[in-house]
């Protein structure tokens, strides 16, 4: 650096980044200041260890399986409540006379959790309590797990995906990640899958390329779906967005500012014990869904196989993905629930990141330090029973193979357990189902895993409960290694992009202003304002005459330079008092536009108020309509029933009349036969005792 004589002071600071400022102060004639902005120093970088994650010696303790009870409030008054709940950790569950072997369950259980949620509580406190610290660990680089685990129809996917007004842990998880690193994320195309489980580091013109083909693709895409047969291939269902919260930020995550983040999330379901891509673009030309395979990357994690991985850049988008995928999931009516999911769902976001390079503007294109982290989010399938949900066919299979992931999943973790608390060493089955086996990576140490087990309280329900409440029970005592990612010490300075973002605004402002050395070093001396140098050395060597003229000249070229930095000082005012004025007038403008835009808004929402006041009334007509309809309803019904019942005893009456009146027929017919038989029997008496009248009389009449 060159030495400032002739600038008086000389003060330095340096801040975090690499940005060198140097203050001159004068006590003479106003000195402003000066600033130096030089560019990053470039530094080497050093040679990179081998990333990944240690299995044994990076493992610093064990934490339990984490298990959270959520009860689903009564859906009838006429039901009844076999669980109470005690604490905050205790529910004490009690048998119904209802329950199979009711008289021998006679006393009451009591299950503990690591938190238990009533029916009134939020889905934000469930989110905050349960999912939030697993997307804070998942910007730390860690993995996670959350499954939600109940009884067929007891609000496990309303707790994951929630509804349109009332998001649920999935779109939540999706908000505050990208609202956390908002700022930090790359361009597309910049980490690209390698189709192994793990992730390129694309230049930013082979990224430009990429984006410039998904650009020609879509536009395709479009064409083709307007005038050819793809006219569905984007809106194959009515869109539904999820609100989310855009205020919604992780407090408790200081996101590396010189890391490069982006997002890509799969979402896939387990049918019939085989892994399906629920995203899978070839679905939109064939219909079909083709099973997919679960193998070991290199690293020893289990991933699937060509499974579609989409980089999203929002949460809105993340959640298009879903609903798009969630349309392809097997969902059927069943006894017990109208729309019963027949598969598990996994809902996986993956989180890629990497440092900047030394300047802190482009990502360090070595695959070896780019750090991958992944939140798998499950929607178990119901637990059910065959003699409740009176399935067949093409449902009771769905549930065969429902139930034995499920008992698989149970194997699992009470033989960790038993290996545990025993120190045996017994093979877990983790390859007997294909959910189990996806998710072994996280039972052996590579993420924190956690539970959400949804209950439905009514009686009629106790017996599969119980036997997910003895579950979750087990789980608990289960203990997963606690693992920390490995963080690479590249030796770069740390508050690299904010120092390249200053040094970029100050030579955009120098290169503005035309200045030739903005290249290397910019120095940017601002507005100084000075009378000239100090008064000149006065020395008896002429006469005084000459002292008295050079002192003239100098004090003519004082007020010279005085009145010049006065009028740019005038003009300069004259340009601040236009640009306050102008900045007043549009802020006048602007003031009344917000006043009327008010005024419209104050109409609009009396008007939503009327309109919510209508709403609640249509609401309520509309109630009394289906109450009267349904009055209505019942009224025809008996009504046709007695019909029915009078036609029956009009019959019976006639054919009770039809057989008295054969029986009638029957009986005269005897009679007439009877009293026949017996006149023809008189007539022949009579006929004989006239013919021997007749005899006698002829003898007679002979004798005389």
């Amino acid at each position: 650096m060159k030495k400032l004589e002739s600038f008086g002071n000389i003060s330095f600071s340096c801040g975090s980044g690499s940005l060198l400022r140097i203050t001159l102060e004068e006590s003479g004639p106003k000195w402003i200041g000066l600033y130096v902005i030089m560019k990053p120093a470039r530094s080497n970088t050093p040679a990179l260890k081998p990333i990944g994650r240690a299995k044994g010696s990076n493992t610093i303790s064990k934490d339990p399986v984490q298990v959270y009870c959520r009860l689903r409030p009564m859906q009838s008054s006429m039901d009844v409540s076999c669980m109470r709940v005690t604490s905050d950790t205790t529910v004490v569950i009690t048998p119904p006379e209802s329950a199979v072997n009711f008289r021998t369950i006679t006393k009451e259980i009591q299950t503990t959790f690591s938190h238990v949620f009533t029916f009134n509580v939020t889905q934000k406190e469930i989110f905050k309590m349960v999912a939030l610290p697993l997307v804070e660990n998942l910007i730390h680089g860690k993995n996670g797990l959350l499954f939600t685990y109940g009884v067929t129809g007891s609000g496990k996917t309303y707790t994951m995906t929630g509804e349109p007004q009332d998001a649920g842990i999935m779109p939540r998880c999706l908000d505050v990640l990208f609202n956390t690193i908002a700022n930090y994320q790359t361009k597309k195309f910049i980490f690209k899958p390698d189709k192994l489980n793990g992730f390129d580091v694309q230049s930013e013109a082979d990224a430009m390329l990429d984006r410039q083909h998904e650009l020609h693709a879509g536009l395709s895409v479009q064409r083709t779906g307007r005038f050819g047969k793809h006219h569905k291939i984007d809106n194959d269902g009515d869109s539904n967005p999820m609100v989310l919260h855009k205020h919604n930020k992780s407090q408790n995550v200081m996101v590396e500012s010189d890391n490069a983040y982006s997002v890509f999330i799969t979402y896939v379901e387990i049918y019939n014990n085989n892994v399906y891509d629920l995203l899978d673009e070839d679905y939109i030309r064939t219909k079909t869904l083709q099973s997919k395979i679960v193998r070991e990357d290199g690293n020893k994690n289990m991933y699937v196989h060509a499974v579609t991985e989409v980089e999203v850049k929002s949460a809105e988008e993340a959640f298009e993905l879903f609903q798009r995928g969630q349309r392809k999931r097997r969902v059927a009516h069943t006894a017990l629930n109208a729309e019963s999911s027949r598969s598990h769902s996994v809902f996986t976001i993956r989180l890629v990141q990497a440092p900047l390079d030394c300047e802190g503007e482009h990502v360090m294109q070595d695959k070896r330090v780019v750090c991958i982290s992944q939140l798998s989010l499950v929607d178990l399938a119901g637990s059910e029973r065959t003699n409740r949900t009176k399935n067949t066919g093409q449902r009771l299979r769905e549930t065969g193979n429902i139930n034995n992931s499920l008992m698989t999943l149970r194997s699992c973790l009470e033989i960790l357990r038993e290996n545990q608390n025993q120190n045996t060493n017994k093979m877990v089955p983790y390859r007997d189902s294909k959910l189990t086996h996806l998710f072994k990576n996280y039972f052996d140490g590579e993420g924190q895993v956690k539970m959400i087990v949804c209950v439905n309280p009514r009686g009629d329900d106790y017996d599969e409960t119980i036997q997910v409440m003895k579950f979750a029970e087990m789980t608990q005592e289960v203990h997963v290694a606690r693992s920390n990612p490995v963080k690479l010490d590249l030796g770069l300075t740390p508050g690299r992009r904010q120092a390249n973002k200053i040094f970029k605004e100050a030579r955009g402002k120098l290169e503005k202003e035309g200045r030739p050395e903005a290249a290397d070093l910019i120095i940017d001396l601002g507005l100084v304002y000075s009378l000239g140098g100090p008064f000149p050395q006065l020395k008896t060597v002429t006469s005084d005459n000459d002292i008295i003229q050079s002192l003239i000249h100098f004090l003519e070229q004082r007020i010279n330079k005085r009145n010049i930095l006065r009028a740019d000082l005038q003009k300069k005012q004259e340009d601040f008092r236009r640009i306050l004025m102008r900045i007043e007038q549009e802020n006048v403008k602007l003031n009344v536009d917000v006043a009327s835009l008010k005024a419209a808004n104050t109409q609009q929402q009396k008007r939503i108020s009327a309109l919510e006041g209508h709403l609640c009334e249509a609401k309520e007509q509309i109630y009394e309509l289906v109450c009267k309809l349904n009055d209505a309803n019942e009224m025809v019904r008996s009504l046709q029933q007695k019909v029915k019942d009078r036609d029956l005893a009009l019959n019976q009456r006639l054919i009770d009349k039809q057989r008295v009146k054969q029986r009638y027929n029957t009986k005269m017919q005897v009679e007439t036969d009877k009293m026949n038989r017996e006149l023809e029997v008189k007539l022949r008496q009579q006929r004989e005792h006239l013919q021997n009248q007749m005899k006698e009389k002829e003898d007679k009449l002979r004798l005389n």
